[in-house]
């Protein structure tokens, strides 16, 4: 199925292929923590972007594997390449149309230790 997302101000526009009945994370690092990104992670080929690319701004920190992308107009990321999947997508649910989305079921991770964690992302 097909998802239709975008930031807040409309700018930066995107699909992504999930099914109806998700399944998302909810990380505690730092950054996910501060801006309420709930994670759906899919490979790069699910993901289209519409229209914004030059609209973007990076951020990366750490390791710089990640690849943080914001809204330069709103401020919002509704998704990046990250850490644990560079090469995908991790989708911020929050930034989807709902219209289409059933069900989000939401499973937790310690982020705060990713290290040790990071085994259990899927």
């Amino acid at each position: 199925m097909i998802h239709h997302g975008s930031c807040h101000c409309g700018t930066i526009k995107f699909t992504v292929e999930a099914p109806a009945h998700m399944k998302a994370t909810l990380c505690n690092c730092s950054i996910c923590q501060m801006t309420g990104f709930i994670h759906l992670i899919v490979k790069s080929e699910a993901f289209t972007l519409l229209q914004g690319k030059d609209n973007l701004s990076l951020y990366s920190f750490n390791t710089h594997v990640a690849q943080h992308l914001f809204c330069k107009t709103c401020g919002v990321k509704s998704f990046y390449v990250p850490r644990s999947h560079p090469d995908g997508y991790s989708i911020n649910v929050n930034c989807l149309d709902r219209s289409k989305i059933k069900n989000i079921e939401i499973q937790n991770f310690d982020g705060q230790n990713w290290l040790e964690n990071i085994s259990t992302i899927t």
